[in-house]
């Protein structure tokens, strides 16, 4: 059996604490949000200070992500093979169609988007950037992942999502819906917000696993005209980045000779 090292278990808790609109988060929340002791916390919020992850605002006594967190990202995305090749495709699609396009994987109950490429012509109030976090249950893109996701990490989260939601058994079936879809005809349509359509298809090929490719409009248009406007175009562009990256040395990530 594999054995974990739990302080840095908890200090990943610590970094995770921390999302757009809780920038600045005192001990006591960060205990609170992590179910830490606030010993545990205090001990590691000082050690993440000194390894130059956090700042300290000592009028506010709090802390907040520092700089290199960000260079982290950086190298994250510079270094995805996945995103290489998916990219200039999925800028593309989205240029042609005036549509927007996405790139995100799991991440427990949520998909986090590693690329957002927004050309939707009709204005939105809703601005996705890489790094935003979307729920898994709600989307598209988590349940194209719920439906290639393995099973027992699907019935863990499927858990976790029925002690949670009072409305459980409606989007239970909703998801099964979308499950299916996805094992017949390769992709999933949902509109969880006003006037957004999102169709997703996952990426199934050797080092994308987990990757979720997306399309969404802004628009009035029934979910079942746009799915039908949409859907095509979303599978073509899926098999492009799956040919593209069959290509590749799955070592090196160069072209195959």
């Amino acid at each position: 059996m594999a054995t974990t090292n739990r302080s840095l278990e908890r200090g990943v808790e610590i970094m995770r604490a921390f999302r757009p609109g809780s920038a600045l988060l005192g001990n006591g929340e960060l205990a609170e949000r992590t179910q830490l002791s606030p010993a545990t916390v205090s001990r590691l919020t000082q050690t993440l200070v000194g390894a130059g992850l956090l700042e300290h605002d000592r009028p506010a006594r709090a802390y907040r992500l520092a700089a290199p967190v960000l260079s982290l990202a950086h190298a994250m995305r510079t270094g995805s093979t996945v995103l290489q090749v998916a990219a200039p495709l999925m800028r593309a699609l989205a240029e042609k169609l005036r549509i927007n396009v996405g790139l995100a994987v799991a991440d427990r109950s949520e998909m986090v988007y590693i690329e957002s490429i927004r050309y939707n012509r009709r204005p939105s109030l809703r601005n996705v950037v890489s790094g935003q976090r979307v729920p898994i249950e709600l989307t598209s893109l988590g349940r194209a992942w719920l439906a290639v996701a393995p099973e027992a990490q699907r019935k863990a989260l499927f858990k976790t999502l029925k002690a949670r939601r009072a409305d459980w058994p409606a989007l239970r079936r909703e998801i099964d819906a979308a499950m299916d879809s996805v094992h017949t005809h390769g992709w999933c349509v949902a509109s969880w917000q006003p006037e957004i359509v999102a169709l997703a298809v996952p990426l199934r090929v050797h080092g994308a696993w987990g990757h979720v490719l997306n399309v969404s409009v802004s628009t009035t248009e029934p979910v079942a005209d746009v799915a039908a406007h949409l859907s095509a175009p979303l599978v073509a562009l899926s098999r492009q980045i799956v040919h593209g990256l069959e290509g590749l040395e799955p070592a090196t990530g160069r072209p195959l000779r």
